[in-house]
């Protein structure tokens, strides 16, 4: 591998990186909106947040002539991205939030690498290796660590079974997004994947939220806090995130680009510790090593090919 290869590749990583460390803290964020907003909804955040990315993204794209237009026979993969994430994942990822602690909603959620590799054994007939399920394993190993033993500091909201069952399901449409986000990374930029995906997903969401909660939109605040929360919720986590983990999957690959979400636990209790939103538990950090160590061990086999 030559200097300039390994200098991309490190971007590429730099990139990533960014990615988990913003949507580590975009747990921690929605947690704020909804302790500080007493009729705030998730689906008023879903679609504020994908409001404000499209009122971003699509003029900017427009102005500099980036947006690529949607080729013949695509279509129905975008809107079924978009179905997928945001729609669908992030009414189970933020329902799961309101029902359990930031940290613990994260922790979940960093499992996704784990079942990547299922699904693209059924989509793409790659092969399942036994280490793939050791990581399982010892990732579970890590969430039980984190539900049975965080006496003190909310374990009870913890283990909410609700909560788990919404966060599951985001896991589970989480893999389903990635078999289809790997069908247009070759054919299109990680800019133009992003735009239209919060373009169709604040469409499918806008008439469900009228529809639902349209009656507390008028007891809002409207404050100043609020509207930074949903921006950066909807500039940073939403757009520049989204836009670096589709380059990580474009250049190394979907296994490759998710094991970088194995990190992204770790800066949500970080954030939610310096914040004052949760209190220090040792099961906290020991249950993510774990995990992370799960996670990362059913991915090493296949990295090392």
């Amino acid at each position: 591998m030559n200097k300039n290869s390994r200098s991309s590749k490190l971007v590429v990583y730099l990139l990533l990186a960014f990615a988990a460390i913003v949507w580590g803290i975009s747990f921690i964020i929605t947690k704020e909106l909804f302790a500080s907003e007493e009729h705030i909804t998730v689906l008023i955040i879903l679609t504020f947040r994908l409001l404000l990315a499209s009122v971003v993204t699509i003029p900017t794209l427009l102005l500099f002539k980036k947006l690529e237009p949607i080729r013949k026979g695509d279509l129905k993969w975008f809107l079924l991205l978009a179905l997928c994430e945001p729609f669908i994942y992030s009414i189970c990822e933020t329902s799961g939030v309101q029902l359990v602690s930031g940290s613990m909603a994260s922790i979940v959620v960093a499992t996704i690498p784990l079942f990547v590799p299922f699904g693209m054994a059924v989509a793409y007939k790659e092969k399942i290796r036994g280490i793939t399920l050791v990581g399982i394993a010892l990732s579970l190993v890590g969430l039980s660590v984190m539900l049975l033993f965080g006496g003190g500091d909310g374990s009870n909201l913890d283990a909410n079974p609700a909560g788990l069952a919404w966060l599951g399901g985001a896991v589970a449409i989480a893999v389903v997004f990635t078999i289809v986000l790997v069908k247009l990374v070759d054919s299109y930029k990680p800019f133009t994947i992003t735009a239209y995906q919060n373009l169709f997903g604040c469409i499918y969401f806008i008439p469900l939220m009228l529809c639902l909660d349209g009656g507390n939109l008028p007891l809002l605040s409207y404050s100043g806090k609020m509207i930074i929360l949903l921006l950066v919720l909807g500039v940073f986590c939403s757009t520049i995130a989204y836009v670096f983990y589709n380059i990580g999957v474009a250049r190394l690959g979907a296994s490759a680009a998710c094991i970088f979400t194995n990190v992204i636990p770790v800066f949500s209790l970080i954030a939610a510790l310096i914040i004052g939103q949760e209190q220090f538990s040792w099961s906290k950090p020991i249950g993510i090593a774990i995990v992370v160590t799960g996670v990362v061990l059913a991915q090493l086999k296949s990295q090392s090919e």
